[in-house]
């Protein structure tokens, strides 16, 4: 690899800067939601050219690697964190120019009269982030809609991992899908408040390419959870399991007003080590067994476990100097215990029915 006229810098630091400022020049110019859509695209998309960047360092020699892959991991976050700024922006400036709108009346009366019910979903939802918060936890929110990189790449699942199967996943363009799962979130979390221990959770609906049944949907509501914090080796508390099932039996007392049998057993999931399931006691059946929990007495609720070294490199912190756990809790299977609903289909049906019993909630 050549090197800059400066010095003996490698000739890639001047490059990566460049296309860096570049890119912030245009997000800064961005004038609209679609043009800001578009630089995301072609900087973080399959083809971007801040994902080839990450492709380059094999080509490199050995002694620089290193120093290439961080800086190009923190070219990547800078660029992400300034699309945000600037979606941000251009959000409150749309809602600004309504406030502004001399035409708007609002002394007219409404015409609707009945009164609506809280989804169920909205309902567990916000209890869920009310717990959390009481324990310090951010609640963020995040793109339904992201790149290969944050649902796959970033969670240490290559390209041969059954999860990239297209059964499972809705695929778009330019390297877009509809997100898998919230963990998605995860390295776009550490890029956002990595440098400082942090907490956080991040609820949304999320998106599979697999048959329906009574405890299996197409489209269904997860919270994801994240914990961070400094390593023993660091001077840190550090981060366990124990931690982790902590908060667990907290939010479980608190969504149903009393202690929950849960087991936990082990699982697989590329992107925590070691991985768990924690199942909770099928509350529709007592345990007896029902099409919910597949006659079994348990319901798969909650994959967790301690962020994997891969994931939190991704996030641009040093395992060694950084530890976490993660959770991916199935919001809608939650509901479905907390109410006793016996088929998850009917939460996304659009039947307003569905809906009546819940009308004391609001």
């Amino acid at each position: 690899m050549s090197t800059s006229a400066e010095g003996n810098a490698p000739a890639w630091q001047a490059e990566i800067a460049a296309l860096q400022a570049t890119l912030a020049a245009a997000i800064a110019a961005a004038d609209d939601a679609a043009a800001l859509r578009q630089i995301e695209v072609d900087a973080l998309g399959k083809k971007g050219s801040v994902t080839a960047l990450m492709k380059r360092v094999g080509a490199l020699p050995p002694d620089e690697r290193r120093a290439y892959g961080a800086a190009a991991g923190q070219a990547r976050g800078a660029v992400s964190a300034a699309l945000a700024a600037r979606s941000d922006a251009l959000a409150q400036a749309r809602l600004q120019a309504e406030l502004d709108d001399r035409s708007f009346d609002e002394t007219l009366v409404g015409s609707s009269t009945r009164r609506g019910a809280v989804h169920p979903l909205s309902l567990v939802r916000r209890d869920i982030e009310d717990v959390f918060s009481s324990m310090g936890f951010h609640v963020l929110d995040y793109p339904e809609v992201d790149s290969e990189f944050s649902n796959f790449e970033a969670l240490n699942i290559p390209s041969w991992h059954p999860a990239r199967d297209m059964q499972d996943t809705f695929w778009l363009d330019a390297g877009h899908l509809l997100r898998t799962h919230t963990s998605a979130g995860q390295v776009r979390t550490m890029h956002r408040l990595g440098g400082e221990p942090f907490r956080a959770i991040f609820p949304g609906r999320v998106f599979r390419y697999e048959s329906t049944d009574a405890s299996h949907e197409h489209t269904f509501h997860q919270v994801e959870g994240l914990m961070i914090d400094r390593a023993p080796a660091a001077g840190g508390p550090g981060v366990s399991v124990g931690h982790l099932l902590d908060a667990m039996r907290t939010l479980l007392s608190a969504i149903f007003g009393e202690a929950v049998q849960v087991r936990l057993r082990p699982g697989y999931f590329p992107f925590v080590e070691p991985g768990f399931e924690l199942d909770i006691a099928c509350r529709n059946c007592g345990g007896a067994g029902c099409s919910v929990c597949k006659q079994s007495g348990w319901l798969e609720l909650l994959p967790c476990g301690l962020v994997h070294p891969n994931v939190l490199r991704m996030g641009g912190l040093d395992p060694d100097q950084w530890q976490g756990w993660a959770f991916g809790l199935g919001l809608s299977r939650l509901v479905m215990m907390r109410y006793g609903i016996g088929d998850i289909r009917l939460m996304l049906s659009g039947d307003a029915r569905f809906c009546e019993p819940f009308v004391a909630g609001c």
